[in-house]
């Protein structure tokens, strides 16, 4: 017999409050039915069905005496049946009209014995029971879940959209943050105190001067209020390469493996402990001071997942340059732009790279950006280029002498040893570009000791980090999840990163899972993109390799459908691994609402809960907080320590862009829904940006690349989904008058905004459009494109106002061309 703690607690039922038993009841068809044991006094909810006939009865009365019989047994029987086999046994009565979900409801703490509950083939063990019990004070106040069907890590997940998928008890045994309890123990004191909160952690880091403890933190969120400012540390000394890589050193560990680098070719790899790493990025430090880079200039980065890239992201922070790392995929007008807007006087970049079996030109399109930028007053003093023997040699490399300096001629000649630049923690760290609404990147600026905080405390906690795992994240570091957890997350915890120069299928979909083998990685981070792409090859690619090391999974850069979520769980996890899905910003610096493994039992899809400090809220079009299952915009109140602090150059565009929309909090542009349990839910961009393979794209700077190309007069660009990208580009253009569409022009279309941006802005789809939808005042109706692009033809709405309604009709024909 199972022992039930003697309690008998009064909760709500939707059939009125009721008080029974420590334990959970099933519901189906919404009714139930009270029952007590004599014996062990305790009583319990017993579903009721609904008959044929109409009528409700117990279900172990009259025909399904069995049944019900067995279904109380499992109460109260350490052997009983999986609840598998009391649903298949429940269907099999075909006098019985039911849909066997199940609701657990929360009242005190079981007291169960050491075997099964349901089973050793069942889904629930203590340690479940344990999970349900804490639902009841999810941060949202949710009491209960409803309808969902549970599975325990180790059994495969069904097609279900809302499968409740727990955490192993062994996993949670060692995990930071083994239970709901202790999660919410540390983030009700995020919030309560976030200066206590934050500053413990923070002492765990080196400053050379302490910050003012009664002022860890100051803000004001608040247009209306004044200038929206954010403060965290201010006055404390600090750096963050310091922080990264003497302090590791200096605790022992410096002949660990911090860079495990992984060529484009298999076999060409390379690896360097934290002391070679602190070696080469001092060399750098040096060279650097040594040419007139000084604390506060910028610094352009353009290289490829070389291990030269986390070296010069860390050389920078080291003498307190500002780096501003562009994605080498950017083309050179993108380029271009961010360095007529940072002007720096150095740019870093290497003279080739090869992505699969494609060649690359880096220092071509360097050498065009930095023609560019001279032609618009902004000129560019050096430009250090590494040679990646591998994609080119020197001789086939052009050449401007006067500029131009190898890497390999200079750097190595310097000490390895270099002073450290000690910063304000408010002191700018880097500018990151992402895309904005109007067109025009955003200069995203994040100092340094609140950022070195939160990507620290994010992902010790989010990857459950231990100092024996391998990590890899498979992001390039020219985006924000490359900064924060390829080099500055992962190396202030002493981790060892793989860091990856290819294609994920070259020169087969089994790369990564050869890489997995062959550094025995134990956490594997990776876009929604990149698992969807995987899906569509057979999973012998999956699973030919052992993959054993694995233990954490982790999806970033745009919401993981369920299907998707399931194969990457179930084929590639071995339906052992939980999943951290992870949703943030460049803005944030760090994860805001994320699953801790151990401690939260998860819903495919679903990004689960808030981390800590980070206090989200939902609101309506006026900005009201909406309580609750609900559905509205994301916004934020109150800041946390990765917050950026400005964009650069702009602060009127930060506020106008964050905090105008609603004012006292921080609009993240995101819409999002929260289900009935508190579980959130990212639903995409509600803003002019499209998320194309988590890659935030501006609608504005897609448009603008099309109306360059001399035959397109006037373009449209929205968003549509995309089975592998998420959301693919589809854009609508007016041609100039005689000329006419066809497929020569089309390519042509494509490449401008290839040249013009980059590759993966390139459009999915090129609409021709005699005209566009607009309203009387000229303004370009994009929800009537997104009808038009997606084929909801008959949810067009209201199309009256248009200055010419005929020409939805005509866009509607052209939508085959």
């Amino acid at each position: 017999m199972i022992g039930f703690r003697q309690t008998f607690p009064v909760i709500k039922s939707p059939y009125g409050t009721r008080c029974f038993t420590d334990g959970f009841f099933f519901s189906i068809d919404r009714r139930w039915t009270r029952f007590k044991h004599r014996e062990s006094r305790w009583e319990c909810e017993i579903p009721v069905i609904k008959r044929s006939h109409g009528r409700s009865s117990p279900i172990w009365g009259s025909t399904n005496s069995t049944v019900g019989l067995s279904l109380f047994q499992s109460l109260v029987r350490s052997d009983a049946l999986p609840i598998q086999q009391v649903r298949t046994t429940c269907l099999n009565h075909s006098n019985t009209c039911l849909n066997l979900s199940i609701r657990y409801t929360y009242c005190h703490k079981f007291s169960v014995s050491s075997s099964v509950l349901m089973g050793t083939n069942g889904i629930f063990t203590e340690d479940h029971l344990r999970h349900i019990e804490s639902l009841a004070t999810f941060p949202s106040g949710a009491g209960k879940i409803s309808h969902l069907r549970a599975t325990n890590l180790g059994e495969c997940l069904s097609s279900e959209e809302h499968d409740l998928v727990f955490p192993t008890p062994e996993f949670s045994d060692k995990a930071l943050v083994p239970s709901t309890e202790k999660y919410l123990e540390m983030y009700r004191r995020s919030v309560r105190d976030p200066a206590g909160f934050w500053g413990d952690i923070a002492a765990e880091f080196y400053w050379k001067e302490k910050w003012d403890c009664e002022k860890v933190c100051s803000e004001n969120l608040d247009v209306r209020k004044g200038t929206v400012e954010i403060e965290w540390f201010k006055g404390g000394k600090t750096n963050i390469c310091f922080n990264a890589l003497d302090r590791i050193v200096d605790n022992g560990d410096g002949d660990k493996v911090a860079l495990y680098w992984e060529g484009n070719v298999p076999g060409l790899d390379d690896k360097l402990t934290y002391k070679e790493l602190l070696d080469k990025v001092c060399q750098l430090s040096n060279y650097l001071k040594d040419v007139g880079v000084k604390k506060g200039d910028a610094v352009v980065i353009y290289l490829p997942m070389l291990a030269e890239l986390p070296i010069s992201m860390l050389a920078c922070a080291r003498i307190g340059a500002v780096h501003s790392v562009v994605f080498a995929g950017f083309s050179a007008e993108s380029l271009a732009q961010r360095i007529i807007d940072c002007k720096p006087n150095v740019v870093i970049t290497c003279n080739a790279v090869l992505r699969g079996d494609k060649p690359i030109l880096l220092k071509n399109i360097v050498d065009q950006a930095i023609t560019q930028s001279a032609d618009n007053g902004v000129s560019v003093d050096l430009c250090l280029t590494y040679e990646n023997q591998s994609a080119m040699k020197k001789e086939a490399t052009k050449w401007q002498a006067d500029r131009d300096i190898w890497w390999q001629d200079v750097v190595p000649k310097y000490p390895n040893t270099c002073l450290v630049e000690w910063v304000d923690a408010e002191d700018p760290l880097f500018l990151l570009y992402t895309s904005g609404s109007t067109g025009k990147p955003k200069g995203v600026l994040h100092t340094t000791g609140g950022y070195m905080v939160y990507a620290a405390t994010t992902f010790k906690y989010a990857f459950d980090y231990k100092p024996s795992d391998v990590y890899w994240c498979t992001a390039d570091c020219g985006w924000i999840t490359g900064h924060s957890y390829v080099s500055y997350g992962p190396l202030l915890n002493g981790a060892s990163v793989v860091i990856f120069e290819g294609a994920p299928n070259y020169p087969d979909s089994g790369r990564c899972w050869d890489i997995v083998d062959k550094y025995n990685v134990t956490i594997f981070y990776t876009a929604p993109t990149l698992v969807r792409s995987l899906m569509r090859e057979k999973n012998e690619y999956v699973t030919r390799y052992s993959r054993k090391s694995l233990r954490v999974l982790g999806s970033v850069g745009e919401p993981i459908n369920p299907s998707a979520w399931r194969w990457f769980y179930n084929i590639v996890g071995d339906s052992r691994c939980p999943i951290s899905d992870t949703w943030w910003q460049t803005e944030t610096g760090g994860f805001m609402i994320t699953p801790l493994p151990g401690s939260w039992p998860q819903k495919p899809g679903s990004a689960t809960f808030p981390f800590f400090g980070v206090q989200p809220v939902i609101v309506d079009e006026k900005g009201n907080e909406i309580e609750g299952e609900c559905s509205g915009y994301l916004c934020v109140k109150n800041s946390w320590p990765g917050a950026f602090r400005t964009l650069y150059g702009d602060h009127d565009r930060y506020e106008t862009t964050y905090f105008k929309p609603f004012p006292g909090y921080y609009f993240s542009g995101d819409g999002c829904s929260r289900d009935g349990d508190g579980y959130y839910w990212l639903t995409g961009r509600v803003d002019d940006v499209i998320n194309v393979s988590g890659h935030r794209i501006g609608t504005a700077e897609v448009e603008s690349a099309l109306v360059l190309h001399p035959q397109c007069v006037e373009a449209a660009v929205v968003g549509v989904e995309h089975e592998v990208k998420g959301q693919g580009i589809y854009a609508f253009v007016t041609l100039v008058d005689g000329v006419t569409y066809s497929e020569e022009l089309r390519k042509s279309l494509i490449l401008s905004v290839r040249n013009q941006i980059g590759a993966f802005a390139a459009p999915d789809k090129i609409h021709w459009a005699p005209g566009l939808p607009k309203t009387r005042s000229g303004k370009i109706m994009r929800r009537i494109l997104r009808k038009i692009a997606s084929r909801q033809l008959e949810e067009l709405g209201d199309i009256s106002t248009l200055a010419d309604p005929a020409v939805v009709d005509q866009l509607i024909a052209l939508s085959d061309c």
